[in-house]
């Protein structure tokens, strides 16, 4: 009885609407995508009619459309409520709103910067001569410079099953001879004693003593891309030449002076070098 009923008050696609705050527009879209099929479609008028158990899933549709899920994604999702799957997608959308907002205040910052003309106060620079050091190093290709965890969580096991001992901060050298987004050639290390050996994965370097154009930068990674502007800068105006042999020694890298799993966001110091010619 309780089925008749319902089948006898259906709703007028405005009235659904209205309840909904979904618009008219958007419950044909659904309808024609198969997402939200009106309950009863008149066969002469072709007037769509609504039950109110479809209310449920509307306000799921409305509510996974405002978090960013497109239209065949929200069917499948539709399909998966109360099953893992349904947070799993959920967990995973939650994590790609938060790089899309990080990158966003990204966005905002240098634009008040473009507008202000003022370079940030939290990146200095000075020429520096770097000692000569010994390396322990793991060289691959990742997807992109913001995957390089990905190398970290295969050096630190490896570090300590060949029972290397690191003497300083962790680093990274930047392999391509050009800047790309994707499928970046990077090497991460770590400074040891004089004499240190490793076996495959890693390597070992014995770096000589350069001379280098150093940005130091205290606060977000995001400020990376910004020393690297600095830097640019004082080597137009002191009339510097980067270091173009072709060797290791040659390479950009970045020291991290201070880690996430150390200090929080604002307090990391991380130095980037460009070796100079003599």
């Amino acid at each position: 009885m309780a089925f008749m009923a319902e089948t006898t008050n259906l709703m007028t696609i405005g009235e659904f609407s209205s309840l909904t705050r979904l618009s008219v527009r958007m419950l044909r879209h659904y309808d024609s995508h198969g997402v939200l099929v009106p309950a009863e479609v008149d066969s002469w008028s072709g007037y769509r009619r609504y039950a109110t158990h479809q209310l449920r899933a509307a306000a799921d549709i409305r509510n996974l459309r405002d978090v960013g899920f497109g239209v065949s994604a929200i069917a499948a999702l539709l399909a998966a409520r109360g099953t893992p799957a349904w947070s799993e997608a959920l967990g995973l959308q939650r994590e790609a709103l938060v790089d899309q907002h990080r990158a966003v205040q990204t966005q905002m910052a240098l634009i008040t910067r473009l507008i202000e003309g003022d370079t940030s106060m939290s990146i200095t620079v000075e020429r520096r001569t770097i000692p000569a050091m010994t390396v322990v190093a793991l060289r691959d290709i990742i997807p992109t410079y913001a995957d390089e965890h990905l190398l970290w969580t295969r050096m630190m096991p490896e570090l300590a099953r060949q029972q290397i001992t690191p003497t300083g901060p962790c680093g990274v050298i930047e392999h391509d001879d050009e800047y790309t987004e994707q499928d970046v050639d990077v090497e991460i290390f770590l400074p040891v004693a004089s004499g240190a050996t490793a076996t495959a994965p890693l390597a070992v370097h014995d770096l000589r003593e350069r001379v280098c154009l150093v940005a130091r930068v205290v606060g977000s990674y995001d400020q990376i891309s910004q020393a690297h502007d600095v830097l640019a800068e004082h080597l137009a105006e002191e009339g510097l030449a980067p270091l173009r042999n072709g060797m290791l020694a040659a390479r950009h890298f970045n020291l991290y002076l201070t880690t996430p799993d150390e200090v929080p966001e604002e307090e990391l110091v991380t130095e980037v070098f460009v070796p100079l010619e003599a």
